[in-house]
């Protein structure tokens, strides 16, 4: 079965776009302080012969993907060589579809191949498969936006069954077979109309000061908060995530005291608690919930749900967590690769799966289905998301619908680097009253209006295709 719409990929560019932090930000046992986004450019032809090119763009946060004791140049070095790679891969890719069908076969029958590839050639320090995901990312971002292109609509309308030659039944598996997912498509678990505004999540770092005692002296003086009481204030913030060590109770709780008692002051309305999937046991976290319960019932109630405190990978680490559940909805993140890690979670106790399109837009889209069907609760987190990278991620959160508006905290830490962006929309790169304004996205693909937006790129480091 083959559509006039099906897509095929002809040429791939990568660029490499270097940014650095204003202020560091910590993740688990390491810190960013800058890093490389990677910018690709698919152009594509449909079987009616008509050619577009679509883009897309994902930060390579290493210390997120890659957390390790090895050195961090070198694991920056292999993600970006890995990307490059993926790059030459792409331009060859035969595979004929809707842009969610050539992204899932790519995913599934090409990059665990060559990840084992690259692993082999480094079995000191293996790639993990996390990483692998985000470096294919902005490829399989590129590819839905071209296909928008060539559609010349935005994307979300384009999955549907006029647009796709498989239903879900083709990728996904329920629980129970009775009730599978014969004759439904991925607009059947999505909002019938896009958000048009989000409440946003702005993140409290580990290391972010909260009041004045706590600054060192060698914040930046660039005209953006500091202080967390000045973030509030400015950006009329009602959602405030908090990064906590997940080895340290009594600073954890010192924390959410601190950060909790500013936030009822100042008129915030909802906390969440984020982990660093340092956490191996879930008295642990239960602990600290059960003595906020007691101590800070209102701090309590504002706790809208907690992110991943507990490792990776559900495969080596099957830790029941329905105790927690019991607590607080519980949402997986870095182990949510896709739908079947996101079915293993479900069984462990998890009741919610933050997405990102960092882990691939055809990712997001499958686990978010299935995680629909299946009764989870959905949330869409950021991973520092700068210049092109902001649009996709938020236009997730507005058409899956999340349980409480997006994480967005590119701002936060490299608010010049979007500059150019944030000239076309400006309501995507600054929270007001709270929220961000989608109002500005229109056009085919994700809306990005690049011919209107003026950067000027750096030569691609990898050209491929015919």
């Amino acid at each position: 079965m083959s559509l006039p719409s099906d897509l095929l990929v002809r040429q791939v560019a990568l660029h490499w776009l270097p940014i650095a932090t204003r202020v560091p930000l910590k993740f688990g046992t390491e810190t960013l302080t800058h890093v490389t986004c990677a910018r690709v450019r698919i152009q594509a032809q449909n079987r009616r012969g008509d050619i577009a090119e679509g883009w897309g763009e994902t930060p390579l946060s290493v210390q997120w993907v890659w957390p390790s004791a090895s050195p961090y140049e070198h694991r920056h070095q292999r993600l970006k060589a890995f990307t490059e790679k993926l790059a030459r891969v792409w331009a060859g890719f035969t595979e004929t579809g809707h842009a969610l069908e050539v992204g899932h076969a790519f995913q599934a029958d090409v990059l665990p191949g060559l990840l084992a590839e690259e692993n082999l050639a480094h079995p000191e320090h293996p790639l993990p498969w996390l990483a692998a995901l985000v470096a294919c990312s902005a490829f399989d971002l590129a590819l839905h936006d071209v296909f928008g292109q060539l559609a010349r609509r935005p994307v979300y309308e384009t999955y549907t069954r006029d647009w796709l030659n498989h239903d879900l039944s083709h990728y996904l598996e329920p629980v129970d077979p009775g009730s599978g997912f014969a004759g439904q498509y991925p607009a059947d678990y999505l909002r019938p109309t896009r958000a048009t505004r989000l409440r946003a999540w702005h993140l409290v770092g580990g290391l972010d000061p909260v009041a004045a005692d706590e600054l060192t002296g060698r914040e930046p003086q660039d005209g953006y908060p500091v202080l967390l009481s000045d973030w509030i204030q400015r950006d009329g913030l009602k959602c405030l995530k908090i990064k906590l060590r997940g080895n340290d109770a009594h600073w954890d709780h010192t924390r959410m005291i601190r950060v909790g008692g500013l936030a009822v002051e100042l008129g915030v309305e909802w906390l969440t608690a984020d982990f660093n999937c340092t956490v191996t046991d879930p008295e642990y976290v239960n602990a600290i919930l059960d003595r906020l319960r007691y101590e800070q019932p209102r701090l309590y109630g504002m706790i809208l749900y907690v992110e991943q405190p507990f490792p990776y990978e559900l495969v080596e680490h099957p830790i029941d967590v329905h105790s927690v559940a019991a607590r607080k909805p519980l949402f997986l993140d870095e182990s949510a690769h896709d739908w079947r890690m996101v079915r293993r979670g479900r069984e462990l106790g998890w009741t919610g799966v933050a997405l990102k399109t960092c882990k691939t837009q055809t990712g997001a889209l499958l686990s978010a289905c299935w995680a629909r069907k299946h009764g989870m609760t959905l949330m869409v987190q950021d991973l520092t998301n700068p210049m092109l990278a902001q649009i996709p991620h938020v236009q997730l959160a507005a058409q899956v619908g999340t349980i409480m508006g997006v994480e967005t905290n590119g701002m936060q830490f490299y608010p010049e680097a979007s500059r150019p962006e944030a000239k076309v929309h400006p309501g995507l790169y600054q929270r007001r009253h709270g929220e961000l304004d989608l109002s500005s996205l229109r056009g085919p693909g994700f809306g990005y209006r690049l011919e209107e937006i003026t950067r000027e790129l750096p030569p691609p480091v990898v050209q491929a295709g015919t």
